[in-house]
């Protein structure tokens, strides 16, 4: 801890949005192998909401900053750092918390931001782009010509996950509500399926790959769609390993966090507009209650954001 003070979003119990409060907190110091970051833009995740509302239970320290996504710059760097340098711009992922004006992030979970994409752009990409990297690129090994399911095709995860899947060549299906059709269209899906109007299950069949980032239902619909040999890969729930036994598939839920070099090929990816990273809404850090109301409500396009700096 330094004498500076910043501002932060902290939650000092388990509830809903209005337990977020806007409050002054010492600023960290950075330790061996991290960076402090002035945070420009922080990203709004799902298990954001479901951590403060007490529905996942990480072991957390109450009062607690929510986040792990952001894009800042380095404003110090820690003793034995190499990697960057004060001034830089990078994005990726934080443990102590990204609704804050300043954090600290270990260099294994960072990268440089390029000059063609914005703070809010990168804020985006440690899980969402990141999630549908591990699924798709590092645990499928999809490949041209496959048939991919992606259900949740407009969110924060399915945006990304359509947009990787054409990049290497697949033909992709993809699930969404009746007002995100279009924008599910603009991301290149082959077939959209409106859920509202259309059974999945009717439309897509002889998979390669599901990725579903529902649950539920949609999962256990899932499991007859894959063919054999192909792979379902839930984000929700771990899949039952008996089931895949029995279906000749394979079926997994990806837990490994995103490496540097993960960081550095999908935005390499958004620079060279090859992928783009939408914005669902972008709120004030004073705000960040609204925007996890927003958050709650799901159906979105893309990822909300918090944008710290102007």
């Amino acid at each position: 801890m330094t004498d500076k003070s910043i501002q932060a979003i902290r939650f000092h119990q388990y509830g809903g949005p209005e337990e977020l409060r806007y409050e002054t907190i010492p600023c960290l110091e950075p330790a061996e192998g991290e960076v402090l970051i002035r945070v420009h833009a922080a990203g709004v995740l799902p298990i954001d909401w479901k951590i403060r509302q007490g529905l996942i239970k990480f072991p957390i320290t109450f009062p607690s900053i929510p986040g792990t996504a952001l894009a800042g710059v380095v404003e110090k760097v820690g003793p034995g750092v190499t990697e960057f340098q004060q001034g830089q711009a990078v994005f990726g992922r934080s443990s102590k918390g990204t609704y804050t004006e300043y954090t600290t992030a270990v260099v294994s979970s960072l990268a440089l931001i390029p000059r063609a994409v914005s703070f809010n752009e990168a804020a985006t990409i440690s899980g969402g782009a990141t999630t549908a990297w591990q699924a798709l690129i590092n645990e499928s090994n999809i490949k041209a010509g496959d048939r991919v399911l992606i259900h949740g095709a407009a969110g924060g995860v399915g945006q990304y996950a359509v947009q990787f899947a054409k990049w290497k060549g697949a033909f992709v299906f993809g699930t969404c509500g009746s007002a995100n059709v279009d924008f599910v269209q603009s991301l290149g899906v082959d077939q959209v399926i409106d859920y509202t109007t259309t059974a999945f299950e009717d439309v897509a069949v002889e998979l390669d790959i599901v990725l579903d980032t529902i649950g539920g239902a949609t999962l256990e619909k899932s499991w007859s769609l894959v063919k054999q040999g192909g792979i379902l890969i839930s984000l929700v729930m771990p899949p039952s390993q008996e089931k895949a036994n029995a279906s000749g598939i394979k079926a997994i839920k990806p837990t490994a966090l995103a490496s540097s070099k993960d960081l550095e090929q999908i935005v390499q990816l958004i620079a060279e507009n090859k992928v783009k990273a939408t914005i669902a809404a972008t709120y004030s850090l004073q705000d960040a209650g609204q925007a996890h109301a927003l958050s709650q409500l799901g159906h979105g396009r893309g990822r909300i954001v918090l944008q710290i700096v102007d």
